[in-house]
């Protein structure tokens, strides 16, 4: 498809996005720092009107955009009554700032400002509150990180910004999902958690040839999708009853990028018209044609789409195993848009279990070749009742950390032993999924990649600061529990 100049689509993606997130667009030689204040906002979703939490920019939308090279310079402020701390998602900043409480920088009191500074990497990415119960209830934004080549481009951006909301206090949604088991605030880390780690427990150089991982049969086996059934399921704060229709130009070309921020939903993305996946979790992709992709919590999505000409066209994000879906539509001038129900007619598949769609995935920048330095098995386990989610055997107030040394290429092979999937955060590090189920791939470049039940990933990663950086699972209830340890580099 010819375009007349680039000029044009410079322009509309800087409208779109400001559009469909309220996020500005920011100068150029950035002079001081950008703001960010959390804060409580106020949402119509069905009509009700609910108080939750937010990050509020300076223009007094959510989130931030970055142009390319533009330094990650932020004051941000905690406005609430609640003490808190923001985590960057799919950023590399320094350990110190990387939002974890007390690891080592304690929470956000109320009227507190801390300062950021750190040079972002480019790519869809999001932040959000550190503490389940407050991403639970909307504590969390679009961080969208422009390249060169984004400005250049003659398309537009939309952004997509998918959540799960119950009306009830999250702190209650959380206790009735977990039992009341959860240490709601993950506030109380302390310091003594490196007492006792064995540095010598490492499987570097360990033959692992004759090791069954197969993971056994899963036949009469029950598979759980979802913890909770939430009251609504937003795209940009809005449900299907009163969706974002955001502008486009007849025939364009649009690039969405879209965050899954939900607190415990998994989510396929329907286009309706062809389209391109070419990134996950801000990193490029071999681009791969299709209409429907899914996603997981924590994960980003980027998919291009070359409008087939005039009217009205729906994005649909559907829940896994559900019927609720949610979602926006892109509308040319003009072009008559039709009510769309928030209930599918039939149940939406549970997402990637034999990971065919992460098998197809091909890093565009995948790692450069070397040899393994050292290797950590990661069993993953748990029940729903008693609701009790680990690593390794373990919750974090007992966990064992995983130790590597900067510099070192780290294989990480997770074996998932439950019946639910567990979307794996690791902090601070970007890693290369190489295996899947005993099979070599020339996977994507991630920071959260999904382990259905009784799967077998293997990630690769260089070692980055030395410093202790959390490796967790993304759906909060299970995070909550203590599904959480750490990658504790040394120098």
């Amino acid at each position: 498809m010819a375009y007349t100049t680039t000029r044009r689509g410079f322009l509309a993606a800087s409208a779109a996005i400001a559009a469909s997130t309220a996020l500005p667009r920011l100068a150029f030689g950035q002079s001081a720092p950008l703001t960010l204040l959390v804060s409580t906002r106020v949402l119509e979703i069905d009509g009700r009107a609910a108080r939750v939490y937010g990050l509020t920019n300076g223009a007094g939308g959510q989130g931030l955009i970055l142009d390319p090279a533009q330094q990650f310079r932020v004051d941000l402020t905690n406005s609430l009554d609640v003490e808190t701390i923001i985590h960057w998602h799919g950023q590399l900043p320094p350990n110190a700032q990387d939002g974890v409480p007390d690891l080592p920088m304690p929470l956000l009191k109320t009227g507190e400002t801390r300062s950021f500074d750190y040079a972002p990497n480019p790519g869809t990415h999001w932040m959000h509150s550190h503490v389940p119960v407050q991403e639970m209830n909307l504590l969390a934004a679009p961080l969208i990180v422009r390249s060169a080549d984004d400005v250049a481009a003659d398309r537009q951006e939309v952004v997509m910004f998918l959540h799960d909301f119950s009306f009830r206090p999250a702190e209650e949604v959380l206790a009735e999902i977990t039992g009341g088991t959860a240490g709601h605030d993950m506030a109380a880390m302390g310091d003594d958690a490196m007492a006792g780690m064995d540095m010598g427990g490492d499987m570097a150089g360990m033959d692992h040839s004759g090791m069954d991982m197969s993971g056994g049969d899963m036949s009469g086996m029950a598979m759980d999708l979802n913890d909770f059934n939430f009251d609504a399921y937003l795209a940009n704060d809005r449900t299907l009853a009163d969706p974002e229709i955001i502008s486009v130009e007849k025939g364009g070309r649009v690039r969405l990028r879209i965050v899954n921020a939900a607190a415990a939903t998994t989510f396929w993305i329907d286009t309706g018209v062809p389209a391109r996946l070419v990134a996950v979790d801000g990193h490029a992709i071999v681009p791969i044609a299709g209409t429907r992709f899914g996603m997981t919590m924590a994960q980003r999505l980027d998919i291009e789409i070359d409008l087939p000409g005039a009217g009205a066209f729906p994005v649909l994000a559907l829940r896994e195993g559900a019927r609720e879906r949610t979602g926006l539509i892109l509308a040319t001038t003009g072009a008559q848009i039709s009510k769309i129900s928030g209930m599918a007619e039939v149940d939406a598949p549970a997402f990637d279990i034999d990971m065919a769609q992460e098998m197809l995935l091909q890093a565009a920048n995948p790692l450069a070749d070397r040899a393994v330095d050292r290797s950590h098995m990661i069993m993953l386990a748990g029940s729903m009742k008693p609701y009790l989610w680990t690593i390794g055997g373990q919750t974090w107030d007992t966990h064992k950390p995983l130790v590597a040394t900067s510099g070192e290429r780290v294989e990480l092979m997770f074996h998932n032993m439950s019946m639910m999937g567990h979307p794996m955060h690791l902090h601070g590090h970007v890693f290369q999924v190489v295996n899947i189920n005993g099979r070599a791939i020339n996977g994507a470049m991630r920071d959260t990649v999904y382990v259905p039940p009784m799967a077998r990933v293997t990630v690769l990663l260089d070692a980055g600061e030395a410093a202790r950086w959390m490796l967790h699972c993304h759906h909060m209830p299970h995070l909550s529990s203590g599904m959480m340890t750490e990658f504790a580099v040394s120098a």
